[in-house]
Order: structure tokens, then C-alpha cells, then sequence
């Protein structure tokens, strides 16, 4: 008889738990939660993926505005889907967990706001990090004075060499005057 994908997930938990910041419970809760969101005949492949569809479906990223940009940031794929395998699932847990490090959150935070992924913070996506916030309905859009007055009071705050953008280090500085910062940062199963 085979070794099922639940057996080979026990005995990589010490691997598991080498590049990670959950604990064994946390990574075997994950793993019964991933392997639900599978269908039946997919649990027994350790690369399987779930789709990011089925991932928004998770009550803890359901109602997450940026829950798009969480999986595509965490996902693997080469298709760029947003799918996750239960090692991205793992990935993404870890740095939404309370023991991730204030570095590590703030990297993946920045990745997720980042929406082209050019590798700064400029003014659309600042736009479309404050629409994701604010929600895009006309009762809750900013007019266009509004948006731009606000950019520009990020930009002030955040961009210290004046070039623009806020770039990763600056986003960082920010972010490490935020004491709520890393409390909120977080997804727990």
C-alpha cells in the first residue's frame, strides 16, 4: 500500500517546522484544513493545488479585501492563478502567524500592496490599496481631490528619498512606528 499525503505531511513536520514559525499543532491543523478545501481524488498528490477561489471560501481571508493579492503573492504557480499547494497554504500561514516576525510581515505586506509587483509603492498602487480599504461602492469611494490629497499625505509621510514611491525599507520604517502593525497582521485558523 502507498504512503498517503497525510502520512508524508507527519513525517515532514520536523522540515516543515524548520522553515516556518507555526508549531506542530498549527501545521497539522493546516494541513486538515488544506486537504478539505481538495477534492477527494487530489488528497493523496502532495502537489496538488486548490484554486484561489476556493481559498477566498476560507472564513478567515472571506472578507480579507485583499484576499487576491494574498494568494497571488503567496502562490507558486507558474500559471499565476493565485492557486496554492499545501507548501504555499504553509508559507502564507507562517507569515500571518503571531510568532512571524515584524521583518517578515512587513515584507509580505509590502509584496501585497505592491499591485504591479515592480518592487515600489506608487501612486496607483497606493489608489488601489486605499479603494481595497475603503471599499469601491460610490457610498465609499474617495472622489478624485479626496484620493489625491491622501496619496500625497502617504507620500509625505512614507517617501524619504522623495523620489515617488515608497520602496521596501521606507514602507519598513513606516510600518515600524505602527505598533497595532504586527497584532494586525495576522490570519489564524
Amino acid at each position: 500500500m502507498g504512503t498517503t499525503a497525510s502520512q508524508l505531511a507527519k513525517d515532514s513536520l520536523s522540515e516543515y517546522q524548520e522553515l516556518t514559525f507555526l508549531t506542530k499543532q498549527e501545521i497539522l491543523l493546516a494541513h486538515r484544513r488544506f486537504t478539505e478545501l481538495l477534492e477527494r481524488d487530489e488528497r493523496k498528490n502532495l502537489n496538488s493545488r486548490v484554486p484561489m477561489e476556493i481559498i477566498h471560501t476560507l472564513p478567515e481571508l472571506k472578507s480579507n479585501p485583499f484576499k487576491t493579492r494574498i494568494c497571488q503573492v503567496f502562490s507558486t504557480s507558474e500559471d499565476r492563478d493565485g492557486s496554492l499547494t499545501f507548501e504555499d497554504f504553509l508559507d502564507l500561514l507562517s507569515a500571518f502567524s503571531d510568532s512571524a516576525t515584524l521583518e517578515i510581515k512587513s515584507h509580505y505586506a509590502f509584496r501585497i500592496f505592491d499591485f504591479d509587483d515592480d518592487g515600489t509603492l506608487d501612486e496607483r498602487d497606493l489608489e488601489k490599496l486605499v479603494n481595497c480599504l475603503t471599499g469601491e461602492t460610490e457610498d465609499t469611494r474617495l472622489n478624485d481631490e479626496e484620493m489625491k490629497q491622501l496619496i500625497n499625505n502617504i507620500l509625505d509621510e512614507s517617501d524619504i528619498d522623495k523620489d515617488g514611491t515608497v520602496n521596501l525599507s521606507e514602507f519598513q520604517h513606516v510600518i515600524s512606528r505602527s505598533p497595532d502593525f504586527v497584532s494586525s497582521f495576522k490570519i489564524v485558523l
